[in-house]
This record gives C-alpha cells, sequence and structure tokens, in this order.
C-alpha cells in the first residue's frame, strides 16, 4: 500500500532537534508539515537514555520555545541544590510526547508518523504496517544529522571472555544490588553521571573503579545559569572567556588562566584534560566524583575477562565479583560541518556551542522570519563544532562570537532572541535603551578583539 503525502515542510526525526524547528514554523508561519520518525514515540534519544538521566543544563532553557519544560525553580536538596532545576529523562520523554500531542497534532498542520524509516529515494516505509509513503514537499529538514548515539543502542567498542559479565549504563539500578564491584566504562557525561547515581545511593567509592582514557574539563553549574541580563552569570561567563583570551600569552596559559578564574575545572589536580564535551557539575558533584580514587588512566579499554582489563596503554587487573558497566558510547560525534540551508534541504546543527535544541529553534526562525536569500541565511547560521578535544573550547567561542556579530545585525533574529525562552546565553538587547546599548557595544568590540587572539592562541598549541 502506497500513501501520498503532500506538505510544506518534511521533518526527518521527531528528536528534540525536528520538534524545536517544527515548533518556530508552527509559530511563526501557517506552513504544513509531516514528521517522518523511527521510534514509537516523539522525543528521539531520550527513548533510550539510562532511567537515572537528567539534563546537564537548566529544564527553563531546553526543549520547544512554545511550551515550558518544568518551571523558573531552583533545587532545593540533592547534588544539584542551589541552581536551577534539571528534568528528568522520564521528564524529558512525557515533555515531548505531550507537545506532539497538544502542540503540534492539535494545530492541524503536523503528520505524524512514528515507527517509520526514512529511505535514501525521499520515500519511507512502516516498519509494523509495510506502508509505504511518498511526499510532495518543498523543503526537507534533516534532524537527524547530529547523530545522537546512546549506550544502549549500540554494542561495547571492547571484547569480553571467561563469563564477563557487561552491560549497558540503563541496567546499573538492577545489577548495582548484586555485585561487589562496578567498573565504570567511559569518562563522558554518562560515565559521570553513572558515578554520581552509584555515589548518591549509598555505594562504597572504594567499590567503583573507573575506566577514563582521557579526562575533560567542566564548567561549574552555577557560572552558566541562565539570567538574561548583562550582569547575569551566562554573559559574565562569556565575556570572561574572552577577556581570558585577550590575557593569554599562549594556548597553554589560556587555559591556566581559565582554571585560575575557576571558568574552568578538572576532575583530578594532578592531570590536566585533553577533553572538553560542555559537561556541567555542581562543586558537590565534583567533590563526589573525586572520592572515587581507583581511576584506571590508562587509554581505552580494549578487552574484559574476570581477572584482567587490556587498555590500549596497559593492563590493569579486574576486581573481584565485578560487573562492567558500559557508558562510552560518543553521545554526540564530531560530524563535518555542513551547510545548514542548501537549496530544498535544511540540515539542523548547532549555531551555538553545546546547544543543538536552541540551534534548532534559531534555524526554525530563520527559516520563518527571515526573507532573504540563502546565502544571507546561511551567514545568519554558520555550524558550531561538536566539541571533543580541549581545543575546541576555543573553536567554538570563536564560532559563537563570529556568530553573535552578524546575528545583532538582523532585526528577526534579534527580536526572537528576546522573546526566546530557550536562549540560555544572550542577555535583552533592547538597543532603544542607553546602557544596554552601551553594553551591547562593548561586547561587539570585545569579541571582535577575541576571535583572532582565539585564532591566534589556537596557532599556538604545540603538536
Amino acid at each position: 500500500m502506497i500513501s501520498k503525502i503532500k506538505a510544506d515542510y518534511l521533518i526527518i526525526g521527531a528528536g528534540a532537534m525536528g520538534m524545536a524547528f517544527a515548533d518556530e514554523i508552527l509559530t511563526h508561519t501557517d506552513a504544513t508539515i509531516v514528521m517522518v520518525d523511527k521510534n514509537f514515540k516523539p522525543g528521539g534519544h531520550w527513548n533510550y537514555a539510562y532511567p537515572f538521566v537528567r539534563l546537564h543544563q537548566t529544564s527553563m532553557c531546553y526543549g520547544v520555545n512554545s511550551t515550558e519544560l518544568g518551571g523558573d525553580r531552583v533545587d532545593e536538596i540533592g547534588f544539584n541544590k542551589g541552581c536551577y532545576e534539571l528534568a528528568s529523562g522520564g521528564e524529558c520523554l512525557a515533555y515531548f510526547d505531550n507537545v506532539m500531542r497538544r502542540r503540534f497534532l492539535t494545530s492541524g498542520r503536523v503528520t505524524y508518523l512514528p515507527m517509520c524509516e526514512y529511505r535514501e529515494d525521499g520515500t519511507a516505509v512502516n516498519l509494523v504496517s509495510g506502508t509505504e509513503y511518498e511526499f510532495q514537499v518543498r523543503k526537507i529538514v534533516n534532524g537527524t544529522y547530529m547523530n545522537v548515539t546512546v549506550p544502549a543502542t549500540r554494542p561495547p567498542t571492547y571484547s569480553s571472555s571467561g563469563g564477563s559479565v557487561v552491560v549497558p549504563v540503563n541496567e546499573l539500578p538492577n545489577v548495582a544490588p548484586k555485585y561487589e564491584n562496578i567498573v565504570i566504562v567511559g569518562s563522558g557525561k554518562t560515565g559521570m553521571d553513572a558515578c554520581l547515581f552509584l555515589l548518591s545511593n549509598g555505594c562504597n567509592p572504594d567499590n567503583i573503579t573507573w575506566i577514563m582514557p582521557s579526562d575533560a574539563w567542566m564548567f561549574d553549574r552555577f557560572t552558566v545559569e541562565p539570567d538574561r541580563r548583562f550582569s547575569g552569570p551566562c554573559t559574565q561567563y562569556a565575556i570572561g572567556a574572552l577577556t581570558t583570551a585577550l590575557e593569554a600569552s599562549d594556548y597553554d596559559n589560556f587555559f591556566d588562566l581559565l582554571e585560575s578564574k575557576e571558568l574552568v575545572k578538572r576532575m583530578d589536580s594532578s592531570v590536566k584534560p585533553t577533553r572538553w564535551r560542555c559537561a556541567t557539575f555542581t562543586p558537590v558533584e565534583l567533590e563526589q566524583l573525586r572520592r572515587i580514587k581507583n581511576v584506571v588512566r590508562k587509554g581505552y579499554l580494549e578487552s574484559v575477562s574476570p581477572t584482567e582489563m587490556i587498555c590500549s596503554a596497559g593492563t590493569h587487573k579486574t576486581p573481584p565479583n565485578a560487573v562492567f558497566v558500559d557508558c562510552s558510547a560518543d553521545g554526540l560525534p564530531q560530524m563535518p560541518l555542513t551547510k545548514v540551508f542548501d537549496g530544498n534541504t535544511i540540515t539542523l546543527q548547532n549555531v551555538r556551542m553545546c546547544q543543538q535544541v536552541y540551534s534548532a529553534g534559531f534555524i526554525g526562525n530563520v527559516e520563518a522570519n527571515v526573507a532573504a536569500d540563502e546565502d544571507r541565511k546561511n551567514e545568519l547560521t554558520q555550524p558550531v563544532p561538536m566539541p571533543y578535544r580541549d581545543e575546541d573550547y576555543l573553536r567554538c567561542f570563536i564560532g559563537n562570537s563570529r556568530n553573535m556579530l552578524v546575528w545583532l545585525t538582523e532585526p528577526a533574529v534579534v527580536k526572537w532572541i528576546n522573546a526566546s525562552r530557550i536562549d540560555l546565553f544572550s542577555p535583552l538587547l533592547d538597543f532603544d535603551d542607553p546602557e544596554t546599548a552601551k553594553n551591547i557595544e562593548a561586547m561587539n568590540a570585545l569579541m571582535e578583539q577575541a576571535v583572532p587572539k582565539m585564532e591566534a592562541l589556537l596557532a599556538s598549541k604545540k603538536a
């Protein structure tokens, strides 16, 4: 059976990015949309996330622009005490389901095709019924390009033998009570979350072994709290990083200065990080993670057995009665940067560092409200790379600054930033207010000075 569907936009993927884009189109146009998604519910990777996952950024700036997630509440208990609340994975999944049912579908302008696979020939097939779909659309929006991967959706990259028990992080709550020792494999956000889950539930840190292929720089969550004023934490953080670049003598000195100003933090004072993945932690969380002393820094895990762990840079004894918890999936791999607007195709990517959902909403606004040619739209949506190595901190700040300098020249963008619920960093841009206008001018001058200096610092990095 073949079903033919006509719409203005075909969005591939009903994950957070696809939905953030669609929300802007619904808000600012009368266009029709068809969304094709392989999952049975909207929300993308949240369908597969581990049960104790939480956002690493505040709930109040996450999701689609039109619909609040949670409220502007501050956590009063727990490791996140004093910071704005972080929605759980279950809350995020329910949120996107509600947005789809109560906003998108009731608009009468969205056709949602779950359990459907989009094919290279531009058609789709229902994975259950076999129904095939053909589309007549003006534009195709790729909401899956960022290729989000979670451990539950792929096998470990290392081998196991001798009856070793290896489970995805999703199984941690089930296996934790059954084993004397727990080996956490992976040093990214997922590995950190797994360690915090164990510690928050009373696990003895001596019973945790942490395979940490490389250390990463981290943000103190208090320094990147949203407060849309020039005196707010996020804006002051950006100013601090830019001025630090101007002060730095070379690449290494730049990170030394950032750390001395507490703009970045490290796990272990004796180990200099070589990675950066935008992880945020409170001082209490960092204090908890530092309780774990069995940290194995011998490169990437290659194989495990009940007696030995073989890593790329050495071996380590496996603790007795241990379960290996895989947290090693690269959740947001670095994809080649490509044009956002390319003919009838829109490829959703970051236009602000580590802000995937915000970026998708921003691109949706440019598509809906910027009456300009494709070159201008691409000028406003220059992709910012996903961070991986420590030098990507500079690359992302360069991209952020360049984009912001262009954004301030486009009235439709400034208007959107001022009204946007999901804008985390930008202060209100009231050009008619003398004090604000003065601050904007000073910020522009700082970015124009700092960008070439940051490029020079990157070039000075020792091979």
